[in-house]
């Protein structure tokens, strides 16, 4: 056993990177072609059908996943089941304590859900009061269970992965919501509910030593939408759960302007964007499906991307749907502003319903190509002028991940500090934008 688990180890990052260069890997109906001024890409396989070919089942084939019979008398963030699991970092077998919790939550309609979370706790002591927790909400961005990081910390695949070994260097203690849900709805006000009800569950486990831990939350870009979504949510859904903070970027703000900016075709590396449309769309139809209907939206050929995006993960979305706008798919006559409910549905679902109760670290990168500063602005001159306890800031740097690793230490430099008992700061705003 001990021989396998580690010939486990070595292989598991080359399975994953190597799978889909292999004669093995199906991949579903072919797409149809393509005008020659869009993404020219081979279909990819998804994640999934690699995760297949690893020894750890994907959390649709688990068990342990599995809805009670009783789900609705369960509480919100009350524990259904527990496991202690193996995190890897790259493949690799890390040191730390992984307890996974599956609980209660609730969808945007408020039908019970059951979703995990990983709680995450080293090894290292800590004296002088209860241990800290970082609520660490990873950009899932996803449509499929295999993509969320409760199977993807066991798998050695969780992208953000690096950025939780600097909290657990300093002692906290991390809480990895599938903040998603086991069915990945996206950018909707139920992650709210669902991470402040794994909050709920992290609290709820005794055995954790966590109940009285004070807490904080990140995140960037679909994981900051998690994080700002409970953080504005927390007063009316979860105000026995206490925040200290809150730091987010890269998040949008207002998904109209969202959606209008990256549904039609856009130049240079601001075309990356089309692929945020479908995944948007492909998220929505779950929770939304009379509003986001492909079959009355898109032609037969949308229909048949948009399936195909909904079992993958976050990079093979992104690298299928880049350069190829969804408004090119539309049926004759239909775009998102003239479909019925559909701008509804992303004015209700946008930032701002709620204004956050404890203090919010926010930053966003000037020259964002997936999300520019333009869908943010509107929001955080609201969150300012309704009293919010904000500091806001724009990057004069390129590109999206390039801000996520910019932002990401004075992010954890503050977060360090309201954890550690100090204050916030004071309230800025720093929203420097483009001329014209």
């Amino acid at each position: 056993m001990v021989g396998q688990r580690f010939r486990w180890a070595a292989v598991s990052l080359t399975a994953v990177c190597l799978a889909a260069a292999g004669s093995g890997v199906a991949v579903g109906d072919p797409y149809p072609a393509f005008p020659p001024d869009q993404n020219q890409l081979p279909q990819l396989p998804s994640e999934p059908q690699i995760y297949d070919l690893l020894p750890i089942p994907v959390p649709a084939e688990d068990p342990w996943y599995g809805d009670p019979a009783d789900l609705a008398s369960y509480a919100p963030g009350q524990i259904i089941r527990s496991r202690t699991v193996q995190t890897r970092i790259l493949g690799i077998p890390f040191p730390v304590d992984t307890r996974q919790l599956l609980f209660r939550s609730n969808d945007i309609h408020d039908n019970p859900i059951a979703t995990a979370t990983s709680v995450i706790t080293p090894g290292i002591p800590w004296a002088g009061g209860p241990r800290p927790v970082v609520s660490f909400q990873e950009a899932i961005d996803s449509t499929n269970s295999a993509c969320n990081p409760s199977y993807t910390l066991q798998v050695g695949t969780m992208k953000e992965a690096a950025l939780a070994v600097g909290w657990l260097a300093q002692g906290f203690a991390i809480n990895v919501p599938d903040f998603d849900g086991k069915f990945n709805t996206f950018n909707t006000f139920d992650e709210g509910k669902m991470v402040l009800d794994s909050l709920r569950a992290m609290k709820n486990e005794a055995s954790l030593g966590l109940s009285d831990s004070g807490i904080a939350m990140y995140g960037y870009s679909g994981g900051g939408s998690g994080s700002i979504r409970a953080a504005e949510m927390r007063e009316s859904y979860a105000p026995d759960v206490r925040l200290l903070g809150t730091a987010i970027g890269g998040t949008p703000g207002d998904l109209r302007l969202q959606a209008r900016y990256a549904t039609e075709q856009r130049p240079g590396l601001t075309g990356i964007s089309n692929f945020t449309m479908w995944l948007g769309f492909a998220g929505l139809a779950k929770e939304f499906p009379e509003q986001f209907d492909a079959t009355k939206l898109l032609t037969k050929e949308g229909q048949a991307i948009l399936a195909d995006m909904r079992s993958r993960c976050v990079y093979t979305v992104a690298l299928s749907g880049m350069y190829r706008p969804i408004s090119d798919y539309f049926q004759p006559g239909m775009t998102l502003e003239n479909a019925p409910g559909v701008m509804q549905v992303l004015r209700e679902q946008s930032l701002g319903q709620h204004i956050p109760d404890s203090p919010i670290f926010w930053f966003h990168g000037i020259w964002d190509e997936l999300i520019p500063a333009s869908v943010v602005l509107p929001v955080v001159n609201d969150y300012w002028n309704r009293g919010a306890d904000l500091r806001f800031y724009t990057m004069p740097l390129p590109e999206h991940v390039v801000n996520a690793g910019a932002g990401w230490p004075p992010a954890v430099a503050w977060i360090s500090a309201v954890l550690r008992g100090l204050p916030p700061g004071p309230r800025f705003k720093a929203d420097f934008q483009l001329p014209g």
